[in-house]
């Protein structure tokens, strides 16, 4: 039978409700019956947390600079994979004797360290420049989830210290050794430096200027020696013409028998006159030289030999005017000997101090010749000597640039050390947990009550809906179309009556049951089983 569509009012509900309330109090009193078998049931997953501050270096950035660049966030990572290694994990394991229980002696270790994995969590945290993370672990012993997390704050914290102190002695090795490698180059370039130094000494650019002030005294010098040179070989041209001339006359006075006093008058004449023409070379010498020059002063030994000899001669022919003739002839031809070896002797001299000349004049050409490259070369070394000391500076810069970060770096060990750098400090340490935190009973506690009324409610629904009876005249009128004429009233029976007193007792007692089913139910969820324990035998003594 097809019922019509029409309003549903308040009264009607409450009406379907009381009518139909067994479908709603048992359902809904199960499924707390359930919720109370699944709370204490249902395995307790507990979890503590601690919260880590990552601690700012205390000595100011301004005086000393850190070695560790890494962000907090990967050195985090990093300690995190370093406190979660097999071999790490199995110390915890063993510690605290976590999977100590008969179900779990057939489980691998390669599962059971898997599975701490699965459970410890590092969240990090960043707010306002602040930069803080937190460790949690999840266990069904709450004592050991307490312990374990503490133990694993406390391995951070030295891990950090270790790996700080690592690096930063990592990094100042480093430093050293490319700063042994930069010193040895330095030195190879300095060695380099000095010699090739000593090999083209001379020629280097400094003594460019000195090499320019030789050249110039060489010059000088070979201007001097060439004009000496000259007036030399005109000496001695003089000298050999007038050697010529006296042999001349030798040989002439050696063809007369006798030697008059005459001869002797033209010998002195003829000395007078070489004395005379030896004066006016000396005068000619002194225009151009001083008196310490090697030619002014041969020129005047030669002249003062030469008067001597004039001298020798007139007194020795004033002696000997009392002896004979032929002894006069004799010491006179004698005297002609003598200065004509003198004046061999002279040119022999000349001779020498001519090749002396020659051979000063040829060093001072080969020195003005070996200055003179050393001059066309300097560009050259001074071209390589830039380049070296180019290579040269640019390594001093690395040099020092690395000694200045090894000596940096060596203090910030020192810092490390005294554990004065950037550290993990504990805020909130773990704590003994209260409740799981798996199962969520509050999200169980919800599920379960909105359950158990939803199918209740849908039970209703479903009868309703199946429901073929007329429940109200309207219900007839609207769908025969037919007029109400009378309606007549139940007759309630005896045993009816009695049915119904014992249905609503039924109902009540089943509601204080549910009543107290939820405040069970709500306990557990809120309070916890074992503070629900407590209580239960609390009063159970009483």
């Amino acid at each position: 039978m097809l019922k019509t569509k029409t309003a549903i009012k308040p009264e009607d509900i409450v009406e379907i409700v009381l009518r139909r309330r067994w479908l709603i109090i048992i359902p809904f009193c199960l499924s707390i019956i359930a919720g109370i078998y699944l709370s204490l049931t249902l395995p307790k997953i507990y979890r503590a947390s601690t919260l880590i501050l990552v601690q700012a270096q205390r000595v100011p950035k301004n005086y000393v600079r850190s070695v560790i660049s890494a962000g907090i966030e990967s050195r985090i990572n990093m300690i995190s994979q370093q406190i979660m290694s097999r071999t790490n994990l199995e110390k915890i394991i063993d510690q605290f004797k976590l999977f100590s229980e008969p179900k779990y002696e057939k489980m691998y270790l390669e599962d059971k360290i898997e599975d701490i994995r699965k459970r410890i969590s590092v969240n990090i945290r960043s707010r306002s420049g602040t930069n803080a993370f937190e460790i949690s672990f999840e266990d069904t012993d709450p004592e050991k989830v307490m312990r374990v997390t503490n133990t694993l704050a406390t391995y951070f914290i030295d891990e950090n210290l270790k790996v700080r102190e690592a690096q930063a002695i990592g990094t100042t090795d480093f430093l050293l050794d490319e700063l042994n490698n930069i010193k040895a180059q330095l030195e190879e370039l300095e060695e380099s430096l000095r010699v090739y130094r000593k090999k083209f000494m001379g020629e280097l650019p400094e003594q460019l200027e000195s090499n320019l002030r030789i050249l110039d005294s060489l010059q000088e010098q070979l201007t001097e020696k060439q004009k000496s040179l000259r007036n030399t070989k005109n000496m001695l041209l003089v000298l050999e013409k007038q050697i010529s001339e006296s042999q001349n006359m030798q040989d002439i006075q050696s063809d007369v028998s006798m030697f008059s006093t005459d001869s002797l008058v033209e010998f002195e004449t003829e000395g007078s006159t070489r004395a005379d023409q030896l004066r006016e070379q000396l005068s000619i010498l002194k225009t151009r030289y001083t008196d310490k020059h090697p030619d002014v002063m041969r020129l005047k030994r030669i002249i003062a030999g030469l008067e001597d000899q004039i001298e020798q001669e007139i007194s020795e022919s004033e002696e000997s005017e009392e002896s004979e003739e032929s002894e006069e002839s004799e010491e006179e031809i004698f005297s002609g000997n003598n200065y004509q070896e003198l004046q061999i002797a002279q040119r022999d001299e000349i001779t020498k101090e001519i090749k002396t000349i020659a051979n000063d004049i040829s060093k001072i050409q080969k020195q003005i010749t070996i200055h003179q490259k050393r001059v066309e070369n300097t560009p050259k070394r001074e071209q390589a000597i830039l380049s070296l000391k180019r290579d040269y500076a640019n390594i001093k810069g690395t040099y020092d640039s690395l000694l200045n970060k090894k000596l940096e770096a060596a203090i910030s060990v020192n810092m490390e050390k005294k554990q004065k750098g950037e550290q993990f400090r504990v805020i909130d340490s773990a704590r003994l947990p209260g409740k799981p935190f798996k199962p969520n009973m509050n999200r169980l506690f919800a599920l379960i009550l909105a359950a158990g009324l939803l199918v209740g409610c849908g039970l209703v629904f479903l009868m309703e809906y199946f429901d073929t009876s007329f429940r109200r005249p309207e219900d007839i009128t609207s769908l025969l179309g037919l007029p109400v004429i009378a309606i007549l009233p139940s007759v309630i029976h005896p045993e009816d009556i009695k049915k119904r007193r014992l249905n609503l007792f039924f109902s009540i007692f089943f509601i204080i049951i549910i009543f107290f089913l939820l405040a069970g139910f709500a306990a557990l969820t809120f309070k916890g089983v074992d503070k629900t324990l407590e209580v239960v035998r609390h009063f159970v003594k009483i």
